[in-house]
């Protein structure tokens, strides 16, 4: 057990049978509300009831469009840890390691353009998550006018009550909240499936939107470019099927698109057309409610569906942003004890849900709203095939020129979308760019200054013999010496579980007695400082791996030359499992160049309860040290429970100061540009959302 769980990595969800028909099902419910809502609003979108009549060409050739952009848009594609959306092919994109040569020159000097963009299609993807539950809503709500033209008054106000619901739910964790939307999107589809079914018979020869060509005929006959706009309401939800790719699995989001989702949306869209064609001056001024078999005022009217799956797919990306450090340490709460992928975020849930509702009051005019909604989404899928062309090419290490020939073909079409949507901005699509670009600033803003304190942290770590000596090896006042010959030790930050084994059965002929003198050894100064030793234990958190102990240990020392009895590096390891057995908890290696010195690595599952205990740490130490050294365990491990009844914990913090950077003339402005931006900004924030903010959040669980 100790040696797979050594070795544990997070990998997509794998499922068969009745899990994954259960998968499949819970889908419905997250991702496919989504792209099932579009036809409240798509064939509006294209033909506004405000304007001219459509002909039945013009019908038939916005049908293709929608059919083969539903056809050829949704993306299958995802990373080894079963994470999707933008920022994972970003991550994915841009790979570390000697598996990964190729194109390595090109990905040193497009680091940060490729970051920009990753985060900007990101960002969009999260102003996406505001726009989809506020246009599902009003639109829905919208509706019901046909019905009842009194609600036409009161649209604003019914939304924002959907609304604040919606997001309240959302503490509960998609397994809940799946019981509840998956029966109703299911049903939901069912019934748009069966509403185009019965209204194609009017006009079987809508059937010809099958036709590809129609929809060239139809652009190059009208000549409008920017009816691609409103084509593009229909593929609304693509990003989010690639997005929530973590709160499943690959075949789960396939299969459930395939077999059902699909085809329901295309008899939706050919019936919907059917009766535009049939029917044109009666249905025109609200497609879809007024093509409902039946008459007005039937059951379907008042059934409210609103958008659960951009506010999942925000939940994924912000875990993604948070985990490679371009987010603040947001609170994330683990909602499954199977899927990992399964998150709930409270800061950014209420934020979000926040923001919608501003946005439902501060757009009247639904025109306008769908305008803002189709930018982000064409910009998403813009960024998102050229991140894939890149990892077709560097990871998967395919030719250059499929590449390319990828590039361009679904880059054309997502060119399209993109260059129709840009001319939207005027109308209300300049909301998600501006809420965009804002995220984005964030974004880049902390992933620099985040990574420069990183980068500080890892020059700063030292091995402890090249500063800790014994007083018998110190030749001179010459503190070189001491550490010419002198490897650099790995403290066990993230070593395998048979480290205790290698650690118990080796022990230097180095090591000093414990009461022997040290020596701090000033590498800088080259100053020498006796070291007295204290009866106490000291348990310093190693929040980044790498080589040697962790800078707050070194600072420590320049400013109380002592050393605690009992010293211990402690590191923290989450594993891609719910819950890790109180056994399987610790892993204690003894450094062996200095006595009383131990690396424990605290592993715990996704849901536990973020707790080490000292009293457990010092016994499995004692067992370490006891095995090491069998002579003097007795003595030892009664000096160890001494130290233990006066523990400390050293969390690391910084006071981060920006560094001058010489250029010339520009040198004072840039140096007050940075001091700002490091010292007033990020100083700040950092004291907010400390890297320690997650711990303890285990006490959380909601389902």
């Amino acid at each position: 057990m100790e040696h797979d769980l050594g070795r544990l990595k997070r990998k997509p969800v794998k499922a068969t049978g009745v899990a994954l028909a259960l998968m499949v099902y819970q889908t419905w419910g997250v991702i496919y509300s989504d792209i099932g809502t579009s036809p409240l609003y798509v064939l509006n979108g294209i033909w506004p009831s405000s304007g001219p009549l459509p002909s039945k060409d013009d019908v038939i050739g916005g049908l293709s469009a929608i059919i083969w952009s539903l056809t050829i848009l949704p993306l299958r594609f995802g990373t080894g840890e079963g994470e999707g959306g933008v920022f994972a092919l970003f991550q994915g994109s841009t790979p570390k390691g000697q598996d990964y040569a190729r194109g390595r020159t090109f990905l040193r000097f497009a680091r940060w353009p490729l970051t920009f963009w990753g985060l900007f299609g990101t960002s969009l993807t999260l102003s996406d998550g505001i726009f989809t539950p506020a246009v599902s809503v009003t639109s829905a709500v919208g509706g019901l006018g046909v019905a009842k033209p009194s609600v036409l008054n009161q649209v604003t106000g019914i939304s924002i009550g959907f609304l604040v619901a919606l997001f309240v739910i959302q503490r509960f964790g998609t397994s809940r909240i799946t019981a509840v939307f998956s029966p109703i999107t299911f049903i939901w589809l069912a019934l748009i499936g069966a509403c185009g079914i019965v209204n194609i018979t009017s006009y079987p020869g809508v059937w010809r939107a099958v036709d590809p060509s129609r929809a060239i005929l139809w652009f190059v006959r009208t000549k409008q470019y920017d009816l691609l706009a409103g084509v593009l309401l229909a593929v609304t939800g693509c990003e989010a099927m690639f997005a929530n790719l973590g709160q499943f699995n690959a075949l789960s989001i396939q299969i459930g698109f395939g077999c059902w989702v699909y085809p329901c949306l295309i008899l939706a869209y050919l019936g919907q057309g059917a009766k535009l064609i049939t029917d044109g001056p009666n249905v025109i001024s609200n497609v879809f409610y007024t093509t409902i078999p039946g008459g007005h005022n039937g059951a379907l009217y008042w059934w409210l569906i609103a958008s659960q799956a951009l506010i999942t797919a925000t939940f994924s990306l912000t875990q993604q942003l948070i985990n490679m450090k371009s987010l603040p340490p947001f609170a994330l709460v683990y909602t499954s004890d199977t899927i990992q992928g399964q998150i709930y975020v409270p800061a950014i849930n209420y934020t979000l849900g926040l923001v919608t509702i501003i946005v439902v009051a501060a757009f009247k005019n639904l025109s306008n709203l769908t305008n803002a909604y189709g930018f982000a989404v064409a910009t998403v899928m813009f960024v998102t095939t050229s991140f894939i062309a890149i990892q077709i090419y560097i990871v998967k290490r395919g030719p250059m020129l499929l590449a390319i020939a990828f590039l361009l073909t679904f880059g054309f079409f997502d060119g399209l979308f993109f260059g129709a949507a840009l001319k939207k901005v005027p109308h209300g699509a300049w909301v998600p760019l501006s809420i965009g670009c804002f995220l984005v600033i964030v974004m880049m803003f902390w992933t620099w200054a985040k990574g420069l304190e990183d980068q500080f942290e890892g020059k700063n770590r030292k091995n402890p013999r090249h500063f800790i000596v014994d007083s018998k090896k110190l030749k001179s006042a010459d503190a070189q010496s001491v550490h010419k010959d002198v490897q650099v030790e790995e403290l066990p930050s993230n070593r395998p579980a048979n480290d205790v084994a290698e650690a118990s059965d080796t022990q230097s002929d180095a090591v000093v007695d414990v009461f022997d003198g040290l020596k701090f050894v000033d590498p800088a100064t080259q100053e020498i400082t006796q070291l007295s030793r204290l009866p106490t234990c000291a348990i310093f958190h190693n929040l980044n791996a790498g080589r040697g102990v962790p800078h707050s240990f070194y600072a420590f020392l320049k400013q109380v030359p002592a050393l605690p009895r009992v010293v211990i590096f402690l590191s923290v390891r989450v594993l891609p499992l719910p819950y890790v057995r109180p056994e399987d908890n610790y892993v204690v290696t003894k450094v062996r160049s200095i006595p009383g010195f131990y690396g424990v690595v605290y592993r715990v599952g996704y849901r536990d309860d973020f707790n080490p205990s000292t009293e457990e740490i010092v016994r499995l130490a004692c067992d370490v040290e006891a095995r090491a050294d069998p002579a003097n365990a007795m003595n030892n491990v009664a000096e160890m429970h001494a130290a233990a009844r006066q523990t400390s914990r050293i969390i690391p913090h910084y006071d981060v100061i920006s560094k001058r950077i010489e250029v010339g003339w520009a040198t004072p402005i840039l140096a007050f540009v940075r001091r700002f931006l490091i010292e007033e900004i990020y100083r700040r924030l950092a004291i907010m959302f400390p890297e320690t903010g997650n711990w303890g959040v285990g006490n959380e669980k909601y389902v």
